[in-house]
């Protein structure tokens, strides 16, 4: 705000010790105390003779400023209450520059790559996955929105005992079938054969417990090599390392089928990477990081061969097995350096569920020691694990929830409920809008709390359009857009809008809220955390709804429509901004 620069300036005149880079900032004013904003005069009270000399000075500016009705100290703190066409003008009266204020400037932008979805070709995706999807994909809109070169990458694991084991079966007990011959998407049927081949191993662990009581007290992956099936998914993985092309082929077009149903579960979560890494391609990267790791000191060899890392508080780690094969921390070393490379980023962020915490602090701490100074740029976006109300989802059981089916119930509930309110809607259109909603609302309560936190999914719920839920949010812009095309219905005219008229309590609440918006996105940003952004915009959306019944706008007297209708399209283009930039669409009726 321009009265906020000048006293700036004013302050640096009086105090010659005032930075440069101004501290001052304004909050939203305390509960129970009047004013628009307060000024923290904590924060420069070091440069002002202390905290009673900063209160004097700010509060003898701001009481001779033309924009400031009322000023009032309270204790280090001077609420500020701005007049009417000050506060419009900082953002309701101009929502054009408050949205293009949420650029950072040019020297704080950066060039950031994000990893993301990771799955691996033997299953469909699950909702887990969605998850981790929507704050990948959410955290790279936010960083563009600010301006920042973003590039989101996915390394898909496509490798493993875990894909021959899909392959396995299917070879036992796919009689041939295709995604064609039989209608399903490719990932979803591949998956089909993953839940079948643990289905069968478990009944051969049961009948070795049966045949050997010995073996009661061991656990599944200790005796998945003593069953027929665990023995020959192993040999099925020795093969395809050492180039067997029959394997290969079948292990080529099963991932084929998978790729191809990957393909339409981003399109319609609307992600692009710009690069795919698979991990076939990138497993073997990370033995010469070690070779040079050891000649640096960094790495050890063990007495039995293993190259290993103490880590000191987080343990000793090892980077290279004593029988020369890398371990997953090997390839991560690698493929990050392959990543740095190819890219050159300025930061690195992971998007990996928080049960590989301690890895990430390894790997990070792992190319510190390598000499790598980008490490300290390395972030690891930890989340917890989300489940339905049901419970935990079960992969190798065939428990979990597909990313695709839940799409399609998100979608036909939203539908049906945009139904009950216009039956008259077309097929067409009511599909369209129900996927509009529908991914929204999915979207919208996966990002509404902490990544850290663990939740729990609930569809329904998440579909109200009352409560604190993307539908909610979205409603408000359709209320908007209704009350624009009655006004053109009605031929009203609607001239310039006189912000000194507007002085009631929902008018004013809301310009303050708007103005908070390009700093609430900043500090998301900052935080590489979008719940912020989600709150702000519940919070705008219930502001929004009280100024609708306490301030008429279709029915405000001549001199006060223009100004309402401005404030109410302020607030739907800051709410399909905030939308759009958490990759929610916005319908124009709901």
């Amino acid at each position: 705000m321009k009265f906020l620069n000048e006293l700036e300036t004013a302050l640096r005149s009086k105090f010659p010790a005032f930075p440069a880079q101004s501290p001052l900032s304004l909050e939203a004013c305390p509960a129970g105390q009047e004013g628009d904003f307060t000024i923290n005069c904590f924060r420069i009270a070091k440069f002002c003779g202390g905290p009673d000399g900063a209160v004097a000075a700010v509060t003898e500016f701001l009481e001779q400023h033309a924009d400031i009705a009322k000023v009032a100290a309270v204790k280090a703190f001077v609420n500020i209450t701005l007049t009417p066409a000050a506060l419009f003008a900082a953002g309701a009266a101009d929502v054009k520059s408050l949205l293009k204020n949420v650029q950072l400037p040019e020297d704080q932008r950066r060039r950031v790559l994000i990893e993301f979805s990771a799955p691996n070709t033997n299953k469909p995706q699950h909702l887990g996955h969605v998850r981790n999807n929507t704050l990948g994909m959410t955290l790279g809109s936010l960083l563009k929105r600010l301006g920042h070169d973003v590039i989101e990458i996915n390394l898909v694991n496509d490798r493993g005992i875990h894909i021959c084991k899909s392959m396995l079966a299917y070879q036992r007990f796919g009689e041939g079938v295709t995604p064609e011959s039989c209608g399903k998407k490719g990932d979803h049927l591949v998956g089909d054969f993953y839940v079948k081949f643990n289905t069968e191993l478990s009944k051969e662990l049961a009948a070795l417990r049966e045949a050997h009581p010995e073996f009661a007290d061991k656990d599944n992956d200790e005796l998945f090599l003593e069953t027929e099936l665990g023995r020959s998914a192993q040999e099925m993985l020795r093969k395809w390392e050492a180039g067997d092309a029959e394997v290969r082929k079948l292990w080529e077009m099963m991932n084929s089928w998978v790729f191809k149903g990957f393909a339409e579960t981003y399109t319609r979560m609307g992600i692009n990477f710009d690069h795919t890494y698979l991990e076939s391609q990138t497993y073997l990267l990370g033995k010469d990081v070690v070779q040079q790791g050891l000649e640096k000191g960094v790495f050890t060899k063990r007495e039995d061969g293993a190259v290993i890392c103490d880590l000191g508080k987080m343990g000793t780690k090892v980077v290279l097995r004593s029988d020369g094969t890398s371990v997953y921390i090997t390839q991560d070393l690698g493929t990050t350096l392959r990543k740095f490379n190819d890219y050159t980023p300025e930061e690195l962020i992971w998007v990996v569920g928080d049960e590989q915490n301690l890895h990430f602090k390894m790997l990070f701490e792992m190319l510190g020691r390598l000499g790598y100074d980008w490490a300290k740029r390395c972030f690891h976006l930890s989340y917890g694990m989300v489940n339905l109300p049901s419970g935990k989802m079960k992969s190798r059981e065939g428990t979990v929830v597909d990313a695709d089916d839940l799409f399609d119930e998100m979608s036909g509930l939203a539908a049906a409920a945009c139904a009950e309110r216009d039956p008259e809607i077309p097929k067409e259109e009511l599909e369209r809008r129900g996927e509009i909603i529908g991914l929204g609302a999915l979207k919208f309560m996966l990002l509404k709390f902490n990544p850290r936190t663990t939740m729990i999914f609930d569809p329904q719920a998440s579909l109200r359009f009352e409560g604190d839920t993307g539908p909610y949010v979205q409603y408000v812009c359709a209320r908007v857009g209704s009350i624009e095309r009655k006004i053109a219905e009605r031929g009203l005219t609607v001239g310039e809008a006189d912000w000194s008229l507007h002085d009631h309590a929902a008018e004013r609440d809301l310009a303050v809220k708007l103005f908070y918006y390009p700093e609430v996105l900043r500090n998301a940003g900052e935080k590489r955390d979008c719940s912020g952004v989600v709150d702000y915009l519940l919070d705008l959306a219930k502001g929004f709804n009280a100024f609708y019944r306490e301030c008429p706008v279709l029915n405000a007297p001549a001199e006060l429509l223009p100004g309402r209708l401005k404030l109410a399209q302020a607030v739907k283009e800051v709410l399909t901004d905030g939308l759009n930039t958490l990759t929610i669409d916005v319908p124009e009726i709901m």
